[in-house]
């Protein structure tokens, strides 16, 4: 909206500010968390008075978990709501990568949303089948890998290496949606403690803002040797708001937790990071940047396939977060160390766009 009152202004004055996407980038950081840090109280009451018992909470995790009955969740509508209403401030809407971001987000979200509320209202974690879910969320990333596919070429480029790309050909509409499916499921299944999922996200979102700003820049691409992506300096805007709307949620949902972000954010959250990381050309580095939602879901796979074998778990309990717990390590021990190693990670990142 305000980018096109600029455009319509032919940038002038102060309005040539908007031009910039570093700008809008920083003003959409404060506009997102002024948005949620604004409504979180009122939100989180009202999500306390509908849900009543709020999430349930399973017998067979951690003993510790238990006091947190009562406590509401859908926090990722509030998530949702600041980031929507500070991208439609601050963005270019005329750009493509922006409405195929925004598909994969919206859609997760309700997929999410309609999980959430299924385990509100059964009293159960169990919620929507997983085969549904799966169906959906790989026809939304179906429509969001068919929008980005037809703005760039459908090579995988290697990251550590310049000028070196496996072409995928007709391929590629499948490893993308791959991609943002997988993304959105690993984070998913990270969110389980208290500020867990969301500050990997923010430093995530941070590292991509960054990549996407320079993929999608014809002189810094050129010089670090890494794919040039018109457009794509757009996204570092979406990845500033999902910085800013986490930081408000994560205000909130610091330990002890007033809200958890449930299904309707994980989800979405984590299938924006996937669609950002497809339309900048740089999915390998988002195993690497998320790193830790890869190891989550990576335990969770290896502990049912291995005692689906052998009656036998390898971990103690899954995802690998609940493990550190029954060994003893407390919720906010694990959650920091989580949190540096999304750091690190985010580090060798963005070493690998200088290391080629």
């Amino acid at each position: 909206m305000l980018y096109w009152l600029a455009q319509w202004m032919e940038f002038e004055g102060i309005f040539n500010l908007v031009r910039y996407q570093t700008a809008r980038a920083g003003a959409t950081i404060l506009t997102t968390l002024f948005i949620g840090l604004l409504i979180g109280p009122r939100f989180i009451a009202m999500l306390r008075v509908r849900q009543g018992k709020g999430q349930p909470i399973r017998e067979d995790g951690p003993q510790t978990h238990l006091a947190k009955r009562g406590t509401p969740t859908m926090g990722g509508l509030m998530i949702l709501v600041s980031l929507f209403l500070g991208l439609v401030l601050w963005m270019d809407l005329s750009n493509p990568f922006v409405w195929a971001c925004l598909a994969v987000t919206a859609g997760f979200g309700i997929i999410g949303f309609l999980d959430d509320y299924d385990k509100i209202s059964k009293n159960s974690h169990k919620g929507v089948s997983g085969k549904t879910r799966l169906a959906l969320e790989f026809l939304v990333a179906g429509v969001a890998s068919w929008i980005i596919v037809s703005q760039i070429n459908t090579y995988l480029y290697v990251p550590f290496v310049s000028d070196q790309a496996i072409p995928l050909g007709p391929f590629y509409y499948v490893f993308a949606a791959v991609v943002i499916v997988g993304a959105g499921n690993a984070v998913n299944l990270t969110d389980g403690l208290d500020g867990l999922a969301i500050m990997p996200v923010i430093i995530a979102s941070g590292t991509f803002a960054i990549i996407a700003y320079l993929v999608g820049r014809v002189d810094y691409s050129a010089y670090l040797g890494i794919p040039h992506v018109p457009g794509a300096g757009e996204l570092a805007i979406f990845c500033a708001a999902i910085m800013g709307a986490g930081l408000a949620f994560l205000w909130f949902n610091a330990p002890p937790a007033a809200v958890f972000m449930g299904d309707t954010g994980s989800l979405a959250l984590g299938g924006a990071l996937g669609a950002i990381a497809v339309a900048s050309h740089h999915e390998v580095v988002l195993a690497i940047v998320g790193g830790l939602f890869v190891f989550e879901a990576l335990s969770v796979i290896i502990q049912v396939f291995w005692f689906k074998r052998t009656g036998k778990r390898i971990f103690r309990m899954a995802p690998i977060h609940h493990h550190f717990e029954q060994m003893g390590w407390s919720e906010s021990t694990v959650v920091v160390r989580f949190w540096i190693v999304s750091i690190t990670l985010a580090l060798i990142g963005l070493a690998t766009l200088k290391l080629r």
